[in-house]
């Protein structure tokens, strides 16, 4: 497990391998999807469409701007293309293919990113996808999705995969928690999913730093503080209302994801928040640097992605919100 689990959350599969199996499933079902890979099939999990569907796969080599713009043109011939390679090869040496070639023409081209953030651990910074929702957020008409474990994965890939348009779904290579134990993850694009109720503050959190974010909230309870958390699968279209009701109800929110602070899910909250319901708010992620190389559970403590900081993120947002109320006190406490 990547984190200390408190809260009876069973291990889990990695993201990348719910995508890989959510793929062949749908691939029997769609014949219009073709499949376009980096030469790391065995990573990314395209292997397991490939071996079912081998006339429909295409393993271009490591070639990502190329991959994009064959991809363009199965899209333009109205295929479902879908390409995959790691996170960081895809979204900054293709970019300007993405750009051009899928986002400015609107097309029917999916993008998944695997071995996303820094808990790929050993593989170093030249691997780790750190500015991957940022670049793919700033791209009009691109969906941008980070489910949370295999279950809301398998979902977000038949969601992607319905939505007619540009998607990047980013996936991850450590197994995770299981966050929705019955296997059948509520999902539907632009729509936060509500994991705890609490009236004192949310917690709003993407792929792995959900399990983190249910951790903190229960180390809050002990001490009488009530956390509400959200899964914020969807980063672009931002689920404003989930935001905004947040703001309003609990009166204070942290946001917790495994990406830089810059252009990232943080980003896009305070955006909303600043614009509908003021309140304050702390930010969890990695601070405007590279990290190094080592175990996945060692570089997220390093650089402050576990639930201790969400917990003490939480407490130092409460003491900026009482700083800031009358002495008669806060409805929200």
């Amino acid at each position: 497990m990547l984190f200390k689990n408190s809260t009876g959350l069973a291990p889990g599969k990695a993201t990348r391998d719910a995508f890989g199996a959510a793929l062949r499933e749908i691939g029997a079902e769609r014949q219009e999807i073709i499949v376009i890979d980096g030469d790391v099939g065995n990573s990314t999990r395209t292997e397991y469409f490939a071996k079912e569907y081998p006339d429909r796969f295409f393993n271009l080599g490591i070639a990502e701007s190329n991959m994009i713009s064959v991809a363009s043109g199965f899209a333009s011939s109205g295929k479902i293309a879908l390409v995959s390679s790691f996170a960081v090869f895809l979204l900054d040496n293709a970019y300007d293919q993405i750009r051009m070639g899928v986002a400015f023409p609107n097309l029917n081209v999916k993008l998944v990113g695997s071995h996303s953030g820094i808990s790929i651990g050993e593989d170093g910074p030249s691997q780790m996808a750190i500015e991957d929702i940022a670049l793919a957020t700033a791209l009009p008409n691109m969906v941008v999705i980070v489910p949370a474990d295999e279950s809301s994965t398998r979902a977000a890939t038949r969601a992607m995969i319905d939505h007619p348009g540009p998607v990047y779904l980013r996936t991850g290579r450590p197994a995770v928690p299981v966050i929705y134990p019955d296997g059948s993850a509520s999902f539907e694009i632009g729509k936060a999913n509500r994991l705890r109720e609490g009236a004192n503050l949310t917690i709003i959190a993407c792929g792995i730093m959900v399990a983190a974010a249910l951790e903190a909230a229960h180390q809050l309870s002990q001490e009488g503080i009530e956390a509400r958390v959200l899964d914020m699968h969807t980063i672009k279209p931002l689920d404003i209302a989930a935001v905004e009701a947040a703001a309003r109800e609990t009166g204070a929110i942290v946001t917790a994801e495994e990406h830089l602070l810059e252009g990232g899910l943080g980003a896009a909250v305070a955006r909303a928040v600043a614009e509908n319901f003021p309140v304050p708010i702390a930010f969890v992620g990695i601070k405007d640097r590279y990290a190094q190389s080592g175990p996945p559970e060692t570089l997220l403590e390093a650089y402050g992605l576990t639930p201790d900081a969400i917990h003490q993120a939480a407490l130092e947002v409460l003491e900026r919100r009482s700083a800031n109320e009358p002495q008669s006190g806060h409805p929200h406490q």
